[in-house]
């Protein structure tokens, strides 16, 4: 079934809301010392990576 124009927005939005966010998880993780908080911005980094690749595949 085909997404209607505000689906399709509404996708859009959410797929780079989640690209900026793992944008900006990598970055902090990049700039944090301590190690488990480091991991804990890389964890969330790639859970929002994986979140985008599933919305993304909505558009196919």
């Amino acid at each position: 079934m085909p997404l209607n124009k505000l689906e399709l927005q509404n996708l859009r939005h959410l797929i780079y809301s989640h690209e900026t966010a793992a944008q900006k998880l990598e970055e902090y993780a990049q700039q944090s010392v301590d190690p488990q908080i480091k991991q804990m911005f890389q964890q969330s980094a790639q859970s929002a990576k994986t979140t985008k690749q599933k919305l993304m595949s909505f558009l196919q």
